[in-house]
């Protein structure tokens, strides 16, 4: 193309702006940033797994260690100990012996309890169990001194007649002892304990003939 003064105009060529790269600070920033997000997620993975073997620890060590076994009891012997003022009728105090057998693989410690005795539906006696401890898997001799109401047993006299001709008289105990169960002397259960027994007792010796006791714990 010609000039307007007749000479030959050099082209001119426009540079094409370069590909700008990124700064190595910028590189180190985000390599950084993919660092951190990584461990992150390790560290609530292995949060999450250490909650989880723990939650698992935990619920078998529930369902084996602290589950709360049920005690099982056995009337030993009951004998006539005394008589019992009374303005009404003579009462009669009877003692009873009982072994207590605490399946857990941790004690017993139990608080005052009570316990009541029925003859034939109609109640005749009452009781109080004296604070004490059973070991884990072991036993305890429990002495219950009972106060036997003579005016339950004079109710029906045609049946206690039957019974006393027969040699036997039929009684229901029932009996609720609260206390704890102390597993690892750090795990604290509040466990509530009941023992229902049918008695046979034979008269006049008070020799105890047959039973059928029913024992649970509740939590």
């Amino acid at each position: 193309m010609a000039s307007p003064a007749g000479g030959d105009v050099v082209p001119t060529t426009q540079a094409c702006p370069l590909p700008q790269s990124k700064a190595p600070a910028d590189d180190l920033e985000l390599q950084r940033r993919r660092s951190r997000r990584r461990c992150r997620c390790i560290c609530l993975l292995v949060t999450l797994g250490v909650l989880l073997l723990l939650g698992v620890t935990l619920l078998a060590l529930f369902l084996t260690v602290l589950r709360v076994r049920d005690p099982s009891t056995h009337l030993l012997s009951s004998r006539i100990v005394g008589v019992a003022p009374s303005l009404t009728q003579p009462n009669f105090t009877l003692l009873i012996t009982a072994s207590v057998h605490n399946p857990n693989p941790a004690s017993f410690s139990f608080a005052a309890g009570t316990t009541g005795l029925w003859y034939r539906g109609t109640h005749v006696g009452d009781a109080q169990v004296d604070p004490g401890t059973i070991p884990s898997k072991g036993h305890a001799i429990l002495n219950l001194e009972m106060t036997v109401f003579t005016a339950g047993f004079t109710a029906n006299l045609t049946q206690l007649f039957e019974d006393i001709e027969a040699g036997s008289l039929p009684l229901d105990a029932s009996a609720r002892i609260p206390g704890r169960v102390a597993v690892f002397g750090v795990f604290k259960i509040n466990v509530v304990a009941y023992s229902d027994c049918h008695v046979v007792v034979g008269f006049p010796d008070m020799a105890i003939r047959g039973q059928d006791c029913r024992d649970h714990a509740k939590l």
